[in-house]
């Protein structure tokens, strides 16, 4: 089964597969309208902005865990 999505600029059809370069956009300049539509801030994220938490130690520390869990990378060997 092919997937085929439309182009975010002008929603032409387009393959999505290796050779479809410029997915999920159609071409090049499809890509570059997004672009520029985003340095124009057209484009925003809808979430709002979540203000400032004031972190204690034991909050710092379970994101420390959490990120350690999902990082082995970063774990010391024992």
């Amino acid at each position: 089964m092919t997937l085929t999505v439309s182009c975010p600029t002008c929603k032409k059809e387009v393959v999505w597969q290796d050779e479809s370069q410029y997915r999920p956009f159609c071409s090049k300049r499809c890509q570059l309208i997004d672009v520029g539509d985003w340095a124009d801030e057209n484009h925003k994220i809808s979430q709002p902005v979540q203000g400032a938490v004031d972190l204690n130690e034991e909050m710092l520390d379970a994101l420390e865990d959490q990120f350690l869990q999902h990082n082995k990378f970063f774990v010391e060997p024992e």
